[in-house]
């Protein structure tokens, strides 16, 4: 499948790592708004083709499949551009904060026949399979508590802090432990948020998501003012599992507490690309027409929680 990259973003270099190992994907196209631009970036990355807009990409016989690594606040407009010029896409989360954009989103893929789906990366690496895997068997007993944190400090000249480009931390790093919650525990019935404000969008953020009466809660907090911080942590009725990088799986070790217990069992998930395996995903889906990973009912509820927490 060729893949074209829709900007020249920092997070492009960690696909085309996935890509340079992956035996189905072959990025083939960057596209910029300036095309000496994109001729320099596809030059340095062994890129053949280089484009002066993002329409000339789309409009490429050369390019089946797109993934739209613009900022936030053009993710759904350029998915469904996209989707309409019958390419296939990957968005990068997240696809949009808004149900009824991620709706038509969907809807322009069905008609045009097209694969999208939404960029979590994460939800594709062997440790997410196994913590979930780990909790469906009952190692912790019954959920009762989910804790998820994601935290950086970013630097004052970037567009996550643009209003307009929907910044803000929630949108860019809290959103995992959205996804990660609702992985877990299904779509929460109720949520509830506050957040610290920078000229338009939150610098920090702290949810409370509640599944249904005498269901589990779960907590998140994000923030662009607070050190490196990556973190999972499900507590149940009979132990806690803890995930020391649930995110980006640098250091793969989940370690489960049994209640009445002073072991400490360690579990190790296998190493991969996980952006390999999300083009692998995309490409396979698009290939024997099955679903995605995360398809629709997955990015529509992801829209719901983000859009009831900003709303």
């Amino acid at each position: 499948m060729r893949l074209g990259l829709l900007s020249t973003a920092r997070i492009n270099d960690s696909l085309l790592g996935g890509a340079s190992i992956s035996s189905e994907v072959d990025v083939a196209a960057v596209a910029s708004r300036d095309l000496p631009r994109a001729r320099a970036y596809a030059d340095a990355r062994g890129i053949a083709l280089a484009f002066g807009s993002y329409e000339e990409l789309l409009a490429s016989s050369e390019v089946d499949a797109v993934y739209v690594s613009l900022p936030n606040g053009l993710h759904a407009e350029w998915a469904v551009r996209a989707l309409e010029a019958g390419k296939h896409v990957l968005v990068e989360k997240p696809l949009s904060s808004r149900v009824a954009e991620v709706e038509r989103a969907f809807d322009a893929a069905s008609a045009a026949g097209c694969v999208l789906t939404e960029g979590f990366m994460w939800r594709h690496h062997p440790q997410t399979r196994l913590v979930s895997s780990l909790v469906a068997d009952g190692v912790v007993g019954e959920v009762r508590l989910v804790r998820a944190s994601f935290s950086f400090t970013l630097g004052d000249e970037d567009p996550r802090w643009s209003p307009s480009l929907d910044g803000g931390s929630l949108m860019d790093v809290g959103c995992y432990g959205v996804s990660a919650a609702r992985l877990l525990c299904g779509e929460p019935t109720d949520v509830a948020g506050f957040a610290v404000d920078r000229g338009g969008v939150d610098t920090r953020f702290a949810a409370v998501l509640r599944f249904g009466d005498g269901g589990p809660l779960a907590t998140v907090d994000c923030g662009f003012d607070l050190p490196m911080r990556k973190g999972l942590e499900v507590v149940g009725s009979d132990g806690v599992l803890t995930v020391a990088d649930p995110w980006s799986a640098e250091e793969r070790r989940i370690e489960l507490r049994r209640v009445g217990s002073d072991e400490v069992e360690v579990f190790e998930a296998e190493d991969a690309n996980m952006y390999a395996l999300e083009l692998d995903d995309l490409a396979l889906a698009v290939r024997s027409g099955r679903a995605p990973l995360l398809g629709r009912e997955d990015a529509v509820g992801q829209a719901r929680v983000l859009e009831a927490l900003l709303s």
